[in-house]
């Protein structure tokens, strides 16, 4: 059972990965697709593994870009393993249409508020029309796909909850 989710979770990690080469231009550098199977393994994963997936896709993804915001990349992991386990307790209580303004407004315009003092207000400023930008086509396309992807895997895989 655990092997299972250890294996499914690893193998939404590479889905992030490949989601982070899908990139958004933007004006703070790029912004990813990565967060798409982090959203979707709420549907097949308990809420920590899914926040570990949320937290490694993103990493993967910052590496990728080249770490352009240093150190601070790991203030974002932690805050997208906190988002995506709340989404995934939402999820789990069929908060269907909360989950999403939850993702939205935390990932989108929460998340990057300690970078207003941390770097600076312009920074902020010019970051959160790209980031929820970016939240919002992450939300759309893990809403369209978690559905039909559920509704194929059901009984296929056993219980992994």
């Amino acid at each position: 059972m655990q092997l299972k989710r250890l294996t499914l979770a690893a193998f939404f990690v590479a889905l992030c990965v490949i989601g982070g080469l899908i990139k958004i231009p933007s004006g703070i550098g790029s912004l990813a697709l990565d967060t798409v199977p982090a959203l979707i393994s709420v549907a097949f994963l308990p809420p920590v593994f899914s926040g570990v997936v949320g937290m490694l896709g993103h990493m993967a993804s910052a590496m990728n870009s080249g770490f352009l915001l240093g150190p601070f990349h790991v203030l974002v992991a932690l805050e997208m393993f906190v988002i995506v386990i709340v989404f995934a307790r939402l999820h789990k209580a069929g908060r269907n249409l909360t989950k999403w303004i939850f993702f939205i407004v935390a990932n989108g315009l929460i998340a990057p508020l300690p970078f207003y003092f941390l770097i600076s207000p312009a920074f902020f400023l010019g970051a959160v029309p790209f980031l929820l930008l970016a939240t919002i086509v992450n939300a759309i396309v893990a809403a369209v796909v978690m559905p039909a992807l559920q509704h194929v895997v059901d009984g296929r895989m056993g219980a992994l909850r």
